[in-house]
């Protein structure tokens, strides 16, 4: 039996992206039919073909290689996703193929830098070597990453993006602009590449083309008359954004509610905000954000004896920033630079306010409920289990969905009548996040941030489908 290979491996990931080119002569449902007999081949096949050399340590234990199932499931779903869009499908592939590859390669290659070599750097400091130390340096959120591997992410997620996006372009009716064919791809391998770095064990061939078919996405709706009407809202809003948001910030971080990393995330998140949703929108970030700062104070005595108060005091930090108000971030900059402003706000409301009620439903379960169980079985457990819910908590939830979506509509975001879709998008995101917590993130496949994340968006798809 050959020992386990991870550069065969990834050079084998990196190859199948060869295949996107195809996207060019064949049509959508080629195309799906295509990835769903990969996914057979992979299955059935490959493992025999490549050997043991595919097969990770974790593989071995469950008796067959996972990546490499998902690896042709995410292709398929893109396929599924933009059956007009085959230039999408091909730039998001090519994201996984060459960006992640590349990473993996790249950042294992810099981890092999011995003692030896860095004590001889060191004895002889040069601009060069300067470089070449911070290169290799590991990210601070996750040590398992390396800053070479997270450039190498970029630069070849981009090139290939970029690349196979311009090949499949011709084929794609009407052709896209120029603009998005360069622009979004590289925008996509920047927001991709964040996301791979994540310390969690969610496997890269789901979250990476998942968050790159997002931004694609996003760009594609983007004309030239939104954009140049975006240009100059944006420059009229943006002192305001950033001296509000600037204030805030400061206030918040003066008053222990965020941490140093959460202020400067917060502001950067609620300028964006700000600039595409308007002060409105802007005023139901802050609500959110007063909401879970007060509701996480609550009975901190007994959530302290339990040992499930939040950590560093209460103080928010920027993964739960991002993780609570990334979607509603990118639903402000499709409202400004779309044609679709009124839908974008409902996903705008629906996001933030899914995130600002779970919060409240989480702490005030935590604090005062007094049957918790899981929403899987139903078994009673502990305040403060991954995936717990309580009666307390979750009418909590509900009445602080009502209260925020209603705040949507006293400041002119969404319709009275969207209030619903609101609540039930808030509702089902939560739900959605309990079971995915009672059975993901014990294992340390998806962390707290992920599952705020995930609560947004699904509530953000959800509000979007009823209203």
């Amino acid at each position: 039996m050959n020992g386990h290979s991870e550069h065969a491996r990834q050079w084998v990931h990196i190859g199948s992206g060869a295949f996107a080119l195809l996207l060019r002569v064949i049509s959508s449902w080629q195309a799906t039919a295509l990835a769903a007999l990969a996914l057979l081949f992979n299955l059935a096949l490959l493992p025999r073909i490549g050997g043991r050399r595919l097969y990770r340590p974790a593989d071995e234990a469950r008796g067959f290689p996972l990546g490499i199932l998902l690896y042709p499931l995410s292709v398929l779903l893109l396929t599924l996703a933009f059956p007009s869009r085959l230039d999408i499908v091909a730039a998001a592939w090519g994201i996984l193929a060459c960006g992640d590859g590349a990473a993996t390669l790249i950042g294992r290659g810099v981890t092999t830098y011995n003692a030896e070599t860095a004590e001889h750097a060191e004895n002889n400091f040069s601009a060069g070597s300067a470089s070449s130390a911070f290169i290799r340096r590991r990210l601070p959120w996750n040590p398992e990453k390396t800053v070479a591997g997270t450039i190498a992410f970029v630069v070849f997620g981009a090139l290939a993006g970029v690349g196979l996006a311009w090949w499949v372009r011709p084929a794609v009716s009407p052709v896209p602009p120029v603009i998005f064919t360069i622009a979004a791809p590289i925008a996509a391998a920047l927001v991709a590449a964040l996301v791979e770095s994540i310390p969690v064990r969610l496997d890269d061939n789901i979250s990476v083309p998942a968050s790159a078919g997002a931004v694609l996405w996003v760009a594609s709706l983007m004309t030239a008359a939104s954009l140049a009407a975006a240009r100059e809202a944006a420059i009229q809003a943006l002192p305001w954004a950033i001296g509000v948001n600037a204030v805030t910030a400061a206030l918040g971080y003066l008053a222990k509610s965020v941490s140093l990393s959460g202020a400067l995330a917060g502001a950067a998140v609620g300028t964006v905000i700000y600039v595409g949703g308007g002060a409105g929108a802007w005023g139901l970030l802050f609500a959110t954000f007063i909401a879970a700062s007060v509701t996480s104070r609550l009975g901190i005595a007994r959530k302290e004896a339990l040992g499930i108060a939040e950590e560093r005091g209460g103080r928010r930090g920027a993964g739960n920033a991002i993780a609570n108000c990334g979607v509603a971030a990118a639903a402000a900059i499709a409202a400004l630079t779309t044609p679709y402003t009124a839908p974008a706000l409902v996903a705008l409301v629906a996001a933030l306010t899914a995130g600002g009620s779970d919060t409240v439903a989480s702490e005030i379960g935590k604090a005062w409920g007094r049957s918790t169980f899981l929403v899987t079985t139903f078994r009673r457990v502990t305040p403060g289990t991954p995936g717990a819910m309580s009666l307390e908590g979750t009418a909590a939830g509900v009445l602080a969905a009502l209260a925020l979506a209603a705040i949507g509509v006293a400041f002119g975001l969404v319709p009275a009548s969207a209030i619903f879709a609101v609540v039930a998008g808030a509702t089902i995101g939560a739900l959605v996040e309990s079971a995915l917590g009672a059975t993901l993130e014990g294992p340390g496949i998806l962390n707290n941030d992920m599952l705020n994340f995930i609560t947004t968006a699904v509530a953000a798809v959800v509000a979007l489908a009823l209203a």
